[in-house]
């Protein structure tokens, strides 16, 4: 199984428009982040985790040419946006798109996409088959996928286990029982925003308490904002086994 990180940022992105910080300003390509997005591959499935507003570029930038479904973890914009863009596969793999997703983030999609779901038989939109997900584990191809429920402030969102990779993203709180659900992975991702408090996401040190706490031997963060500083400079101070995550990025398991 691959990883590939798609974005890595905030729901801004990185550069933010009109910002001349040093962030926004740096020419190294790890300080570019577009709206968080992962892409997993096994040998015989290809998955996306959420669709932001540059869907359509990530997929174009990591060649992804074939998707067998896209899981999304809530029904913010900057992770829903770009889901009009699965025509392209539509139109290539000549079926619907595999959608899962909770009731809560179902409804947002009908709200945002509404052309969809009141002319579905209208030439050329999207073409989607949901599925619900609860509390089980469910499959899609040969990947495994456990939900793990976390906070993003009052808002409840998923992150996913499969296999020996967790992913949390938009989360300032894991209760004890969804940790548990995390330990024993390889290698787990979570959402490190800024150093300063934020009402909905974890800060830098709270993303690395949580890290320690979960004790995979690999964390990288995610959901990253101009505020955290520059990659080179806050990569270097992080704990060992500890790493800023970046687009493009890609990540390999064992079977």
């Amino acid at each position: 199984m691959t990883v590939t990180f798609l974005g890595t940022g905030t729901s801004q992105g990185v550069p933010v428009i009109g910002c001349h910080c040093p962030v926004c300003m740096a020419i190294s390509t790890e300080n570019k982040r577009l709206r968080c997005s992962i892409w997993v591959q096994s040998k015989n499935t290809s998955i996306v985790i959420d669709t932001g507003p540059d869907f359509r570029y990530q997929m174009l930038r990591a060649k992804v040419d074939k998707l067998d479904a896209i899981i999304f973890t809530h029904g913010h914009k900057d992770h829903i946006a770009g889901l009009d863009d699965v025509r392209a596969y539509n139109y290539h793999q000549n079926k619907p798109m595999d959608i899962w997703a909770t009731q809560e983030t179902q409804a947002a999609l009908r709200r945002e996409f509404a052309y969809v779901f009141e002319n579905a038989s209208y030439p050329g939109i999207p073409q989607l088959q949901l599925h619900e997900i609860g509390s089980q584990i469910f499959r899609i191809g040969d990947l495994e996928i456990l939900p793990v429920l976390v906070k993003h402030y009052k808002m409840e969102v998923l992150g996913f286990r499969i296999g020996a990779f967790s992913y949390i993203t938009d989360a300032n709180f894991i209760a004890p029982e969804e940790r548990d659900k995390m330990r024993g992975s390889n290698t787990i991702v979570l959402n490190a925003l800024r150093t300063e408090a934020h009402i909905s996401h974890f800060t830098l040190a709270e993303a690395i308490e949580v890290a320690k706490d979960i004790a995979a031997p690999n964390t990288y963060f995610t959901h990253i904002s101009h505020q955290l500083g520059l990659h080179e400079t806050v990569s270097s101070a992080l704990p060992s086994g500890m790493c800023l995550a970046y687009d493009g990025l890609t990540l390999h398991f064992p079977d």
